[in-house]
Parts: structure tokens; C-alpha cells; sequence
């Protein structure tokens, strides 16, 4: 063997690439690392197989094709096919031959690389591209994709499409109590049994956080009302993660193609404003999309721009209804209500943006202008010299629980100098009941204020005796739906004769709410009620008219 020979045959055996020799259609030559490579020996390739051999059946065709452009003498070019061992296994390959001649007659030769790192990392890519990282399902971006293609149906077939936007309720919590491994494994299992209740041909993609979408081609309002509930029956049983039996619940949004539009970013839009509809009325629940409620939705974004317009510019007002003791006569209290005075609308009454404020967290700061003003005025009447009464004043659930609370009542104590002994706040039972261990903390600060707490629409939430002994409130007022129909519906009576019973049992005052007819007001005389408000006595009125008011006493005849 020439030295030339030993160093070709040297070089075949260290090279890392397959490298063959073909002629007829055979192996001339296949160098040792193709030879592993397809787990043959070189005695079994060279001279009795062929490429056509060692493909897929589907590359067979292509390969013949290659090798007689090569013999004819054509250039040849990369490209790939899937290679088969011999135990059966395959890969993916790129080959590239070129034509040469081989003891005078035509013959080419070529590499071959096994690509299947390349293909796997290919493969990572595109799911990186096209698929959420943690649940494994479509993401956005697939989404439109296939959607894209779903609509192209729709419009050819006449069919509908029913987008459905899935968000989990309260996720937050989950993460902020358990942490975010927790929530992590808590979404894995939740995609995993969403995906039990599609079909082959729909899509269920997480656009991110707890959000999850539903395309499904084919179906009409009624067929995605029933595959709402089904999605909804998805959360009947707890899910166990990380050792805690967790109780989740949905609010499912839906809109339908073409009645809630053209487009996957209008569907997606109004089938999440259709889920927000199904949070508002009380979660784990579905909505359907409707016209109606996107008007609803641009109203209060609305709201809440005017609405923090308005604080900045001073439009808000309190107006004062008296607060009378049944015995007297003696107006001994009054309570603040806000008026938005709007510049273009006039006044609007706060069952129409305190919702709003609530939601956006607006009601702190509104809450603190509230509380500053009452105190303000309370005082200014005492200036006066009116005759002395306490302010009560409303606090919403979230100003209560928010941190500071207590500073901001003892600041505006200490501001308009009112004893903290004529500032009443009112909280309705079912915030004081929420996390009722948590609020004695602050209720007890408050008392030790010298601050008057009371519970307002009493008899309408969870009441617990237990915790109402151990509160530091000093009055209940009876809500009132229980004074309504008073003088006409025994059950009303005997709630509110009940509630009156309690506050006696328990030393704390009770004051009847919406009192409007003298009926009620003599029933709850007999009842032996402490005070009472109501349009019977006054309508709200404004800091000058509640001033006239306190000089007159106009209801101690009564």
C-alpha cells in the first residue's frame, strides 16, 4: 500500500462525517464512522446494498432520482431524508453527493450527516415560538395562527366559531399565600384537565398569568353554552398541589363568529369583557358577549377617568340626613353622604360611580376626603355652637382593609379637632365578618381612639353572635329591607323586633334606616328602638340646611 493509500484510508477512519463511494446503484466504499452509523458492517454494505436500502420507503424515491443525476453527471445539492438501521431505528440525515469516476466509469461520492441534534434543537425553537413554556399549550402567537385558518373555514362552510375566554378566580391569592411554585403546578393541572374537555379540532391556548382561550370551530351559542358548563363541571373537584387541596373556580367569558365579530383580536376582546360580565355577578359562572356590554365597559372607563378628574378638581360634596333619638325627638346624630357634583351632568348620586371607585381603588382616596370633610364639618357646627351631635360616616370594605386606616382616621381627627368621641364610622357586618380575627386588630384601635363604631345593614350578612359580643361596636342599624314592608309583613317585624331584642341584650344602641311612614315609626317606638332615619324625618341635605335643621330640633313634637 502506497504511503498516499495509507494516509487516504488513515483519514477515512478518523473522519466524524459519513463518507461513501457509490457505482450501480451500490457501495463501492463507506468509511468506518457510516458504517456505525447504520450499524452494518462494511463487508454487509459495500458491494451487496444501496442507499435505497438504508431510507424510509417515503425517500426512495428521491434517492433513485439523486443517484442517476449524479451518474449522469449533474452537480449535486444538500438535502435531507430519513435514514434506517439496521436494528429499525432511523434519524434524520442531510446528504450531499457530487458525480466522480471510479475505475473509468461514472460513480459518485458523498457525506452523509445525521442531523438529529439539529432537528431537536429546531424542534425547542419553534415550541419556545409557538408554545407557553410552563403548561406546554399553544400560546398566543399559535393561536393566531390556527385561527387564522379556522376563520378561512368558517367564512368557506357559513359556520360559526366560538371564542371562549377562561380566567381562574381569585389566582392571585394562590400565589400570594402558597407562592408561585404552587401556582405554577396549580396551572399545569388546571391546563391538563381543560384539555380533557376539547376536541381535536379546537385550540385551548394560554395567553399567560391565569388566562386561558378556547377556539372551536363548528359551534353555535347553544354548543358553546353546553361546552361552558362542561369546562365549569372541570373545577367541581379540588385540585392537590404541593400538598394543599385547593377549591378553584372559573368565569368564563364567550363570544361568536361573525356575531361578535370578524377578527381573533375582536372576539378575544369582547369574549374577555363577557368574562368580566360573569365575574360581576358572582363568579364561577359563564357570559355570553353582547353589544350591551361593551357600552357598559366604555362607561366605566369613563367613570373612571371623570372620577379622578373629580378628585383633583374638588367636585365631590357631602350632603347630611339627622339621625333621631325616638325617645326626644333630639336630632343627636347625622350621617355624611357623598354627591359627585358633576360639571356637565349636575349631581350624581353614589350608586352610580361608587361601584366604579371600589373596583379601581379610587375608594381610598375618596374615603379619606370623606372622612377629612365630615370631621371638618363636625366641627365647624360645634364652632357654632349648635347644638353638639356625632358624624357618622361610611367606610367602604376596601378603605377599611387598606394599610394606614387608622392613621388616616387619627389625621383627620387631629386636623379639623373633633373628639374622636363625635366620629362614628359605620362598616357593614359583612366587612367586619371577613377575616373577623384580623379586624379586631383594628376595631380595637379604633375603640381605644375613643373613635364610636357601629354595623350598618344589620341582619343582611353572615352575623356571628360569638364575634358580635367580642366586637367594640356600639350600634346596629337595622337594614332597610327589613323596614320597608314593616307595618304590613310579620317576618319583617319579627327580624327587626329581633335585631332590636339583640343590641338591648348586648347594651349597644340600635337605629332603624329608610324610615318613611308614621306606621314604621310607631311599630319601632313599641319595639323600643333607639333612633331612627329616614325620608320621613329629612331627605339629605346640605351643610347649611342640616345647620337650620340642628337650630330648629323640628322633630321633637313628634
Amino acid at each position: 500500500m502506497s504511503d498516499q493509500e495509507s494516509m487516504f484510508r488513515d483519514a477515512m477512519a478518523a473522519a466524524q462525517v459519513g463518507i461513501f463511494v457509490l457505482q450501480d446503484q451500490r457501495f463501492k466504499f463507506v468509511n468506518p464512522f457510516l458504517a456505525r452509523l447504520l450499524g452494518y458492517s462494511e463487508g454487509e454494505l459495500v458491494g451487496c446494498m444501496g442507499p435505497v436500502d438504508v431510507v424510509a420507503p417515503e425517500c426512495r424515491t428521491l434517492v433513485i432520482e439523486q443517484m442517476a443525476m449524479r451518474a449522469a453527471g449533474a452537480a449535486g445539492h444538500a438535502y435531507e431524508l430519513v435514514v434506517v438501521r439496521k436494528d429499525g431505528s432511523t434519524f434524520p440525515a442531510t446528504v450531499l453527493g457530487s458525480p466522480a469516476i471510479v475505475e473509468g466509469r461514472p460513480a459518485s461520492v458523498g457525506t452523509l450527516f445525521d442531523i438529529t441534534a439539529q432537528k431537536a434543537a429546531e424542534q425547542r425553537i419553534r415550541e419556545l415560538a409557538d408554545y407557553d413554556v410552563l403548561t406546554g399549550l399553544p400560546n398566543r402567537r399559535l393561536l393566531r395562527e390556527r385561527f387564522v385558518q379556522m376563520l378561512a373555514a368558517a367564512e368557506r362552510e357559513g359556520s360559526e366559531l366560538a371564542v371562549i375566554f377562561l380566567d381562574l378566580d381569585h389566582f392571585k391569592r394562590v400565589n400570594d399565600s402558597l407562592g408561585h411554585s404552587v401556582g405554577d403546578e396549580l396551572l399545569c393541572e388546571v391546563a391538563r384537565r381543560l384539555g380533557s374537555v376539547v376536541r381535536r379540532v379546537d385550540t385551548l391556548a394560554r395567553l399567560g398569568g391565569d388566562e386561558f382561550i378556547f377556539a372551536m370551530p363548528g359551534f353555535h351559542t347553544a354548543a358553546a353554552a353546553d361546552i361552558a358548563r362542561r369546562l365549569l363541571d372541570v373545577f367541581a373537584r379540588p385540585f392537590e398541589v404541593g400538598g394543599h387541596e385547593l377549591t378553584v373556580t372559573p368565569s368564563l367569558g364567550i363570544s361568536v363568529y361573525p356575531h361578535d365579530g370578524d377578527d381573533l383580536e375582536t372576539l378575544l376582546r369582547n369574549a374577555d369583557t363577557a368574562m368580566y360580565q360573569a365575574k360581576e355577578i358572582g363568579r364561577n359562572a359563564f357570559q355570553f358577549y353582547s353589544s350591551e356590554m361593551n357600552s357598559k365597559s366604555l362607561d366605566r372607563l369613563l367613570m373612571e377617568s371623570n372620577l379622578r378628574r373629580a378628585l383633583v378638581q374638588n367636585e365631590f360634596i357631602l350632603h347630611y340626613q339627622p339621625l333621631v333619638n325616638l325617645e326626644t325627638g333630639l336630632i343627636i346624630g347625622v350621617e355624611a353622604l357623598i354627591r359627585w357634583l358633576h360639571p356637565e351632568l349636575g349631581v350624581i348620586m353614589p350608586d352610580r360611580f361608587i361601584h366604579v371607585a371600589e373596583e379601581t381603588g379610587l375608594i381610598n382616596p375618596i374615603g379619606d376626603w370623606v372622612l377629612c370633610e365630615a370631621c371638618r364639618q363636625a366641627q365647624a357646627w360645634c364652632d357654632e355652637g349648635l347644638p353638639p351631635v356625632f358624624m357618622a360616616v361610611n367606610v367602604a370594605p376596601v378603605q377599611f382593609r387598606q394599610s394606614g386606616f387608622i392613621e388616616v382616621v387619627a389625621g383627620a381627627l387631629a386636623t379639623s379637632g373633633l373628639e374622636p368621641g363625635r366620629l362614628e364610622l359605620e362598616l357593614t357586618e359583612r366587612t367586619v365578618m371577613h377575616d373577623a380575627d384580623i379586624n379586631m386588630g383594628t376595631l380595637s384601635a379604633l375603640h381605644r381612639m375613643g373613635v364610636e363604631l357601629s354595623l350598618d345593614d344589620f341582619g343582611t350578612g353572615y352575623s356571628s353572635l360569638a364575634y358580635l359580643k367580642r366586637f367594640p361596636v356600639g350600634k346596629l342599624k337595622i337594614d332597610r329591607s327589613f323596614v320597608n314592608d314593616l307595618e304590613t309583613d310579620p317576618d319583617d317585624w319579627a327580624i327587626a323586633s329581633t335585631i332590636v331584642s339583640m343590641g338591648r341584650s348586648l347594651r349597644m344602641t340600635v337605629l332603624a334606616e329608610g324610615v318613611e311612614k308614621p306606621e314604621q315609626l310607631t311599630l319601632l317606638r313599641k319595639m323600643g328602638c333607639d333612633m331612627a332615619q329616614g325620608y320621613l324625618f329629612s331627605r339629605p341635605v346640605s351643610a347649611e340646611g342640616m345647620a337650620d335643621m340642628l337650630r330648629r330640633q323640628p322633630f321633637v313634637s313628634r
